[in-house]
């Protein structure tokens, strides 16, 4: 669905609070609104809704960018509280995190679907009663030995060259998120999917 100018659009960013979880392939989603946060001069440091978040216009509209501060497991009560204060449906609520099915580097935007066993995306499809929300699946790749605990994978860090890649794709999703609101979901994942530098 494409949105009309004007219209108040949410930017969710998945992600861990704690310096401990700052690097780790969890957080791509933090690392991503960091880094469109950037691009729009946006602060994201106003504690409510139990997440940080900024405020910034864009097209003719609001747009919130939020980090929630539950840890992942409970991301949807803190874009619930948000998305239901300013009245943004979940076909506005655009969502960045990681993948462990893509290669670092790679991205894939998503208009809906299940979780596919992403826990914040679960607890966003619980809260918000919907799966009709875009996504922007950010690649940190699979685990590097097949009897490794997932958990214990997904919060590690990352090697150099995986770093590499990662910089550019959090540059990449950030640009599609806008996309997203620009040009819609189809356009976005015409331009970024699968893309690496």
């Amino acid at each position: 669905m494409l949105g009309k100018k004007g219209d108040a659009w949410l930017i969710v960013g998945l992600g861990n609070p704690g310096r401990e979880y700052e690097k780790t392939r969890h957080n791509c989603g933090f690392m991503a609104i960091d880094k469109l946060a950037e691009k729009l001069s946006c602060k994201v440091d106003r504690l409510k809704f139990q997440g940080l978040y900024g405020q910034v216009n864009y097209n003719g509209g609001k747009l919130f960018l939020l980090k929630p501060q539950t840890y992942m497991n409970l991301s949807g009560r803190s874009v619930l509280a948000l998305s239901a204060y300013f009245n943004i449906p979940p076909q506005r609520v655009i969502v960045l995190f990681d993948d462990i099915s893509l290669e670092p580097g790679r991205l894939r935007i998503r208009s809906d679907g299940s979780a596919g066993g992403h826990n914040g995306i679960k607890s966003l499809i619980g809260e918000l009663g919907s799966q009709e929300f875009p996504r922007v699946k950010i690649g940190v790749g699979a685990k590097a030995h097949p009897e490794q605990d997932l958990a214990d994978w997904v919060l590690s860090g990352f090697s150099a060259s995986e770093e590499k890649a990662l910089a550019s794709a959090l540059e990449r999703a950030a640009d599609a998120a806008l996309c997203i609101i620009d040009k819609g979901v189809p356009e976005a994942a015409n331009r970024f999917n699968g893309s690496q530098p």
